[in-house]
């Protein structure tokens, strides 16, 4: 029988088992060592499967619980794989969770653990010596932005076949995307370049880097040269844009982004799109929800680190406006109508 381990990630305390198809309780307590009282003691429900790899999450304190950044809700559910991040309270005390063949002893475990960090750590210096990161592509070529014609009718360079990762939540999907090239726009040994799925414009394009940073919350100052070329591949993006001469386009950042790993979007003005459907959608390209790519970085030029405001989620509540006139609308057909003679 295989054993499930919840791992402490800054090392606050030994691994805690999870015994097979058993609910486990985690929180606020001697066991974790967490003290904070914005922690319920009860704050989540653990349920491992051994057999099939996961464990599922249940938050049960009142404050969120997130995985990878992605915020869960009270009572809501998700399933959590290795490799994933899960942070018991407001961002705080991360997790993983890891699954061994056989018993281990939790000194054992602890030693085994020590070791693996002390490998990884080796192994990022390597990359870091070598300028190549263990998340990009074995080979990286440069796309000339030039010839890229359109969405549809770009060329990507031929992908090195990569493992796909074991995901444990849907907002994990970039991570997989970003791999996909058929997808791939532009690549380089720092950021891809892939096409949004659900496009929101007629050129909607998401700037990812290879290295792994969950969200805006954890961007500082060493992230800012990396912020400043994203930035730049954006532009570059644009100007390669078929239509760039008759839309505009923004460059900018979702205060709290659904999808888990850093991303800049690259979005056309005339948001003529099928996929753009409700409130939300607009509301999140179309008020302080969505932050200029300039102003994020003038943030970290300043302050080491990105603020997002409190409350930023109500802002995707609020009636429907035109990003032009400013002129309310009352339905989402009606402002797409109305769109349309902007566009004339």
């Amino acid at each position: 029988m295989r054993i499930c381990w919840l791992v402490s990630k800054d090392g606050r305390h030994q691994p805690i088992k999870l015994p097979h198809l058993e609910t486990i309780h985690i929180g606020r307590g001697p066991e974790t060592k967490i003290t904070d009282k914005k922690c319920s003691r009860q704050q989540a429900q653990l349920k491992a499967d051994c057999n099939k790899g996961h464990v599922m999450i249940k938050q049960l304190g009142s404050n969120p619980t997130s995985i990878d950044s992605v915020e869960l809700g009270k009572d809501a559910e998700a399933k959590l794989k290795t490799g994933v991040i899960l942070h018991i309270v407001n961002g705080l005390y991360p997790y993983t969770v890891e699954f061994s063949e056989a018993p281990e002893n939790i000194s054992e475990r602890s030693r085994c653990n020590e070791e693996r960090s002390k490998s990884d750590k080796r192994q990022f210096e390597k990359c870091v010596n070598s300028n190549v990161d263990t998340m990009a592509p074995k080979k990286h070529k440069s796309t000339d932005l030039s010839k890229v014609s359109s969405p549809s009718s770009s060329k990507t360079p031929k992908e090195e076949p990569t493992k796909k990762e074991s995901l444990g939540h849907w907002s994990q999907g970039l991570k997989v995307s970003m791999q996909d090239p058929k997808l791939q726009m532009y690549k380089d040994d720092k950021v891809v370049v892939i096409k949004d799925k659900y496009p929101k414009a007629r050129y909607h394009w998401l700037v990812l880097p290879w290295i792994s940073i969950a969200s805006l919350k954890v961007v500082r100052e060493e992230h800012l040269e990396l912020l400043q070329h994203m930035h730049t591949i954006g532009e570059k993006m644009v100007r390669g844009c078929p239509d760039a001469k008759k839309l505009q386009f923004r460059l900018g950042y979702h205060a709290i982004p659904s999808m888990s790993h850093i991303h800049l979007h690259v979005i056309s003005q005339d948001f003529d799109s099928p996929c753009l459907k409700n409130k939300k959608h607009w509301n999140s390209f179309n008020t302080e929800y969505f932050l200029n790519s300039e102003d994020v970085i003038k943030m970290v030029e300043k302050d080491g680190k990105v603020t997002v405001q409190d409350g930023a989620t109500e802002l995707l509540k609020l009636p429907l406006k035109c990003h032009v006139c400013k002129q309310l609308q009352s339905t989402l057909p009606q402002l797409k109508e109305h769109l349309k003679k902007h566009m004339e």
